[in-house]
């Protein structure tokens, strides 16, 4: 069985029964008392559950159930989005086709783009407007407009995504997690996510340090479907995974 697999199993578990003990651990993976308790360390420093004497009980977390307005969240670590941004925009191309996810880190992106001879497709009202008035291209899903995130949603927005192929998207998440993977509050957000990170060949998602080991009410992609690009890796579990980039300066 894979490391994952573990994760996803013993969770599970705990769900179920709130706590649990390395010798059932043992038993129900079929794995050694030193697997079980490698694995019960890597999750308790990754936040997803608490490790005790001879076993481990499940974590209470941090979990969102609803998105913050964009004002409130402007702020919320700015130096940290802004070398985020940078380090996005600096892998935009000439003639990319870019999805550029509703979000505030996503729009610092728009300020750093290196080239304007990339068309654009976008969920945000506000990034459009930002775009088109440095000479991008740019093309706005319709759909619902959702006033707390300013983004565009529902099956309108979901259904105007099946006709695109992107070389590149960048997106914004509320939770990063190893074994959920990417998580936001919104059904219909979520949706819009999905379909479009489905449809790129190239995925980026943009988030600060303290979206690790958060969750919030719907996942809508894998762990491993994006490249992480994030100022500091914490809990230090998730140096390990070489999907994650670090950016410094």
């Amino acid at each position: 069985m894979l490391t994952e697999e573990r994760f996803v199993k013993i969770l599970g578990i705990l769900k179920q029964r709130g706590s649990v003990t390395v010798q059932q651990l043992m038993r129900e993976l079929d794995a050694s008392e030193s697997t079980v308790r490698r694995d019960l360390n890597a999750l308790d420093e990754a936040g997803e559950l608490t490790k005790v004497h001879g076993g481990a009980v499940l974590r209470g977390g941090s979990f969102s159930t609803r998105d913050d307005n964009v004002i409130s969240r402007k702020e919320l670590h700015r130096e940290e989005k802004i070398l985020i941004a940078k380090y996005a925009a600096a892998l935009v191309e000439p003639d990319d086709f870019i999805y550029l996810d509703a979000g505030t880190t996503t729009e610092l992106v728009i300020d750093y783009l290196p080239s304007k001879n990339v068309t654009f497709v976008t969920n945000a009202v506000s990034h459009a407007k930002k775009l088109s008035e440095i000479g991008c291209r740019v093309y706005v899903l319709g759909g619902e407009f959702k006033l707390s995130t300013e983004a565009i949603v529902g099956d309108e927005a979901v259904a105007s995504l099946e006709k695109y192929n992107f070389t590149k998207g960048f997106w914004g998440t509320n939770g990063v997690s190893i074994t959920k993977g990417f998580s936001t509050p919104d059904m219909k957000e979520a949706m819009i996510k999905k379909k479009s990170m489905e449809n790129c060949k190239e995925c980026y998602v943009l988030c600060d340090a303290s979206k690790f080991s958060q969750l919030s009410c719907v996942n809508f992609a894998p762990f491993q479907s994006a490249t992480i690009l994030t100022t500091g890796i914490n809990p230090e579990i998730y140096r390990k995974y070489k999907n994650i980039v670090e950016v410094n300066t």
